[in-house]
């Protein structure tokens, strides 16, 4: 168990970011199999770049990775564009 006031802080942030990021990844992933199953072009790219905003900000925050969700946008892209 911890034995400083700050290391009992940082097992509460730790946690709060925790379930932040586990939120976060969750929805993103959600919105990337929604934006998949799509079938109307216009619909379609209309809600890619709200996804793809939502990507970024994983990365930026090291909750994915950069080249991941790169890949992730470049195979969306090419989806919404096969429409």
């Amino acid at each position: 168990m911890a034995n400083h006031k700050s290391a009992l802080k940082r097992i509460r942030s730790n946690e709060a970011k925790r379930l932040r990021n586990k939120y976060q990844h969750k929805t993103t992933r959600n919105a990337v199999r929604d934006l998949r199953v799509i079938e109307d072009k216009k619909e379609a790219e209309s809600k890619l770049s709200s996804v793809i905003s939502m990507l970024d900000k994983l990365a930026k925050n090291n909750i994915i990775h950069k080249n991941k969700a790169a890949n992730l946008k470049s195979k969306l892209v090419k989806h919404v564009a096969a429409l």
